[in-house]
């Protein structure tokens, strides 16, 4: 029985009230073995011809300077963001991506990365970033501020970013569901044409925030070199 409109993000599971949904997030691993089939079905041709144009476009984005490999880790974060956010559309699984706990743990460890391997090895080329080309002298003082601050709350915005898109869509699908029961017939028909059209909608909510996420932290890494 649902007690607030917020326990369906709730990680606690019946079993000695543990978090157990969390285990949700690995569920993607049973699709690793089929990966290493003789002949490859339709949805991994699929799914590499995607991961390749991903690669392709991240290379551009990270450019001549980038290290050979990086590549890897934003596309094999795209496709756990990917995952998990398709995996809470399904009935009865848990959303591990519209808590900040999972969102943080993966933008936070990442831009400390960036930040600490820019500042130890191009420490002039981070000093240049906080001042824009053609900044008068007057306003350089402010610039150095807020190019600081932006810097800073860059894993914030990551993370909230991709929490809150994946809790409003998941609010409004549990809001109107749960308005279905005391409706009439015809007012029930055309409520379920809207969830059907929202779930569409989260779908490519879904895809979109992945694919941002990664976008973004391909582009916080390209800043660093």
């Amino acid at each position: 029985m649902m007690t607030n409109l917020f326990s369906v993000f709730d990680p606690s599971s019946s079993i000695f009230n543990l978090s157990l949904n969390w285990m949700s997030t690995f569920l993607g691993l049973l699709l690793i073995p089929s990966a290493y089939w003789l002949m490859p079905s339709r949805w991994h041709i699929f799914w590499n011809s995607i991961l390749m144009t991903l690669h392709k476009e991240f290379k551009t984005l990270l450019g001549p300077s980038g290290h050979s490999g990086s590549t890897f880790i934003f596309v094999s974060l795209f496709s756990l963001i990917l995952f998990n956010n398709f995996m809470g559309l399904f009935p009865y699984i848990f959303t591990s991506t519209s808590h900040l706990t999972l969102t943080l743990t993966l933008a936070l460890p990442l831009w400390l990365c960036f930040m600490l391997y820019g500042w130890i090895n191009h420490t002039q080329h981070m000093f240049t970033h906080l001042v824009p080309q053609g900044t008068p002298a007057v306003l350089m003082p402010f610039m150095v501020c807020i190019e600081t601050i932006s810097n800073i709350i860059r894993p914030g915005t990551l993370a909230v970013r991709l929490a809150a898109n994946m809790i409003a869509g998941h609010l409004l699908l549990t809001l109107l569901g749960n308005t279905g029961p005391s409706l009439s017939f015809m007012i029930v028909s055309i409520l379920l044409i809207g969830q059907i059209a929202l779930l569409v909608l989260e779908s490519a909510v879904a895809i979109i925030q992945s694919y941002v996420f990664a976008v973004l932290s391909t582009l916080y890494s390209s800043e660093v070199n």
